[in-house]
């Protein structure tokens, strides 16, 4: 019965260690910026490694299915008592996640934003690409997201003012 739960091993060393692991990822990724795991937040990357780890070690390891399931289960709560900070504490946000960062301010490149970011600027023109941009006066303004993705926002030819809500958040400088 010690492949379901091996009574030397204590349960809340798995939980404890689960959440340090979370916090060491979480603070790597953050260091190692937005575009190291694009399409993913720092706390999305973390998550997503943690569980992958978790499932791994209790399937191949000589950690219990009881420990398993107990450092998932601490996970998501983890996941859900962060959702709730995140709402509640909008510096808990800021310290767990990536604020997205303006790249371009019109047709103006902001080369110290692309620096910041580690994004090149043959990265932003194949961006600029991919929208569709002819020319540099087409773009309202590019964001890199905190996800990793960079978003293109065109000007429009009937001359519709950006909404400045699209920018809520988004950093002017690093």
């Amino acid at each position: 019965m010690e492949w379901i739960y091996d009574i030397k091993d204590p349960i809340w060393q798995t939980v404890v260690g689960s959440l340090i692991i979370f916090v060491i990822i979480i603070i790597v990724t953050r260091i190692i910026g937005l575009r190291s795991f694009a399409k993913f937040t720092a706390y999305d990357f973390a998550f997503t490694v943690a569980i992958g780890s978790i499932i791994s070690s209790t399937l191949t390891s000589s950690t219990s299915i009881t420990h398993g399931a107990v450092a998932i289960t601490s996970l998501l709560v983890l996941t859900l008592i962060s959702s709730y900070l995140q709402k509640k504490i909008p510096k808990f946000s800021a310290l767990i996640s990536n604020k997205p960062i303006l790249l371009m301010d019109g047709n103006t490149i902001l080369y110290n934003n692309l620096k910041y970011s580690r994004i090149e600027k043959s990265q932003l023109i194949a961006k600029l690409r991919e929208a569709n941009v002819l020319d540099f006066n087409q773009v309202e303004a590019v964001v890199l997201e905190s996800t990793g993705d960079i978003s293109v926002l065109h000007k429009t030819k009937d001359g519709i003012e950006l909404n400045k809500q699209l920018l809520d958040g988004v950093r002017k400088t690093p």
